[in-house]
């Protein structure tokens, strides 16, 4: 079963048995909204997507989880950030509460993307008010309402939950540096139970990849909201490396991608049945 806001979210329930676990992709949207007047190549913007990275974890209501998809680009608003991470020179005028940019709005990365990339601008002017509003209260917040209402959801039903937020990222990173198969974000070990990043990053080091824990992304805004270990909360972050599945210029597919499909439906089972057994065990205590 599936609930659709239309060019907005899909989101896909359980089929059988469920589990606390809820999977989202907020970057893998491709939508585009037709008041998105960006002065860049499409090429060039499409680049940034988390492309089929809703693909790679289409298992997850075979396994008993959630699965929670954005249909809009990143690039347009991104769910990932915070609700007031707004550089003001991006607007034509006074936001109507206050703004709290942080680096990523310095670095063109913000909840309104300025930057396609260092040196290219996404847009030609600033934007008004009014259509930053109207992408906050259209896209974003039905974004993490649904979050929240699946994982509130789950903690009444099961007494706690985990999320597993999903991303792709460039095979160079920051300073062109090589970037391992995966690398897992839990924001310096506060947003889950340490035995959670250990067990995901353990199950995918035996199925023969690499992975680093908080180097060098760390986790942002949804695994930061939604995070409350002490509560029953925990919420990783998890990046793929586009070179296992895809041509990074081109986007397609690569032969790579049937098999790392298979991993991570692997990884997907052990993740509910993780969650599921921490519950039993919980109840049984």
């Amino acid at each position: 079963m599936s609930f659709v806001i239309e060019d907005v979210l899909v989101r896909h329930d359980p089929v059988g048995r469920r589990v606390p676990v809820l999977f989202d992709s907020p970057h893998s949207g491709s939508a585009y909204p037709a008041d998105f007047h960006f002065a860049c190549p499409l090429a060039a913007l499409r680049q940034a997507e988390d492309s089929y990275v809703d693909e790679l974890f289409a298992a997850v209501p075979e396994h008993g989880g959630t699965l929670l998809l954005a249909l809009f680009p990143r690039t347009y608003i991104d769910p990932n950030r915070a609700v007031d991470d707004i550089a003001p020179d991006v607007l034509d005028g006074p936001w109507p509460e206050p703004l709290n940019p942080t680096d990523k709005s310095a670095a063109g990365m913000g909840l309104i993307r300025t930057l396609v990339r260092p040196g290219m601008a996404l847009y030609d002017g600033m934007l008004t008010v009014a259509e930053v509003a109207e992408r906050i209260d259209r896209y974003y917040r039905p974004y993490h309402f649904q979050v929240s209402e699946v994982l509130d959801r789950l903690v009444a039903r099961f007494g706690a939950a985990w999320h597993v937020d999903c991303h792709s990222m460039p095979s160079y990173g920051p300073g062109g540096r090589v970037m391992p198969d995966f690398v897992l974000g839990d924001r310096d070990g506060t947003t889950c139970e340490p035995g959670f990043t250990a067990f995901v990053a353990g199950m995918l080091r035996r199925m023969g990849y690499t992975v680093t824990v908080n180097d060098p992304y760390k986790g942002v805004e949804l695994v930061r909201r939604t995070a409350a270990p002490a509560q029953g909360r925990h919420a990783l972050q998890i990046e793929i490396n586009r070179r296992l599945y895809m041509d990074e210029e081109t986007l397609e597919k690569s032969a790579g991608f049937a098999p790392l499909q298979r991993t991570l439906s692997a990884l997907i089972a052990g993740i509910c049945e993780h969650a599921a057994g921490r519950v039993a065990q919980r109840a049984a205590e």
